[in-house]
């Protein structure tokens, strides 16, 4: 009885003994803070010790959230060359890449954002998906804008994976395509950012005689003015989600995305790239495209999307198979219903398989592209 009563005090002391060491802590940490000995100058360095803390902590939070993320095969060429696109556009000004110093301004920042070509080799793939997506705290890494479209942050950590082996002209080709615009002089110095801005759009969607770098990028040649207007405008006020698209648009005028919906709209197509449709069987694409699923529900899709309908519908003849399935899949597992387009496919796309999907796409893809718009 009486060890039982001893042991009982021995334990009430401990929880008093570590209540008051909790206590005492939050009272120091509370009169650290106040009296300012700690300094959040961005000119210093952080403590040693604190460093380490911090980099653990960020270390294991990342490793514990990636575990059950699984990663999509990253050698996909359309994917990469999305993905150079989409970090020339809103990485390479931090952290620099091939023939791109990083400017001071960010080596100046605490932490400084780092040379992704060597520091991110310790990352596993999931790992870079997570950090790209959610972004990390007090470091001034930002999240994703736009956390639905995960199929961007792989194509932005797919082409992180090539980053090391890739030196200056490898870079631009991929990034920018080729360099078929030379500014002047006096260009350089009277338009701001005129040689990044004559190449903004063309960069992934192609411009004069050149479609799409990347099979995931819509062609906009020959497009409705009127549809491309729209869609510049839904990404600029959130009703589209795209981290890539919606960074970019926002920076547009309405008098800059009226012009360049019109240079769009009044391009000839480029030449089609060499496609597998003659290979594979059409007659079931074609039957959805022409006439639809009537027992499921599912319109023809050349009911809205061919020559001639409303100009506010995109015209889907002749493009990417990978990219129509890609927006179909889109609808089909999100509710993207932010637009009054999206409101008329999210449900329509539900109705249809995987299988009718492809298969629809395909037709679509083969069709010969539209033309200008008058």
């Amino acid at each position: 009885m009486i060890r039982r009563i001893a042991a009982r005090l021995r334990w009430k002391l401990l929880a008093r003994a570590a209540l008051l060491f909790l206590a005492a802590l939050v009272i120091g940490g509370f009169l650290f803070a106040w009296s300012g000995l700690y300094s959040v100058a961005a000119s210093r360095g952080h403590w040693t010790i604190f460093e380490y803390f911090l980099a653990f902590v960020m270390r294991n939070s990342v490793e514990r959230r990636a575990a059950l993320i699984d990663a999509p095969p990253l050698d996909d060429e359309a994917l990469i060359a999305l993905g150079a696109g989409a970090y020339h556009s809103g990485c390479a000004w931090c952290h620099g890449a091939p023939g791109i110093p990083t400017n001071p301004i960010t080596r100046a920042m605490l932490p400084a954002p780092p040379d992704l070509a060597s520091k991110m080799l310790t990352w596993e793939d999931e790992e870079l998906f997570w950090i790209v997506l959610h972004g990390i705290k007090y470091t001034g890494m930002p999240a994703w804008s736009s956390q639905r479209r995960q199929d961007e942050v792989w194509a932005v950590v797919a082409f992180l994976r090539t980053l090391k082996d890739l030196d200056t002209p490898s870079y631009r080709e991929l990034a920018l395509g080729p360099a078929d615009r030379q500014d002047t002089g006096r260009e350089i110095v009277t338009e701001e950012g005129a040689i990044e801005a004559a190449v903004a759009c063309g960069r992934c969607h192609g411009t004069e005689g050149t479609g799409p770098r990347s099979a995931l990028v819509p062609r906009l040649h020959g497009q409705p003015a009127e549809f491309l207007i729209n869609a510049l405008k839904a990404y600029q006020q959130g009703a589209r989600e795209s981290g890539i698209m919606q960074p970019l648009a926002n920076d547009l005028t309405p008098e800059e995305v009226e012009r360049a919906a019109l240079y769009y709209s009044r391009l000839p197509p480029p030449a089609p790239p060499l496609s597998e449709a003659g290979r594979v069987d059409l007659s079931h694409g074609r039957t959805i495209a022409e006439a639809g699923i009537p027992p499921s529900g599912v319109p023809a899709c050349l009911s809205c999307h061919r020559d001639g309908a409303l100009k506010t519908y995109p015209r889907l003849a002749g493009q990417s198979a990978r990219y129509i399935a890609n927006q179909l899949y889109l609808w089909k597992q999100k509710d993207t219903r932010h637009t009054e387009l999206a409101e008329i496919m999210t449900p329509i796309a539900r109705r249809l398989t995987d299988a009718q999907i492809a298969d629809v796409a395909a037709y679509l893809a083969s069709l010969p592209p539209s033309g200008p718009t008058p």
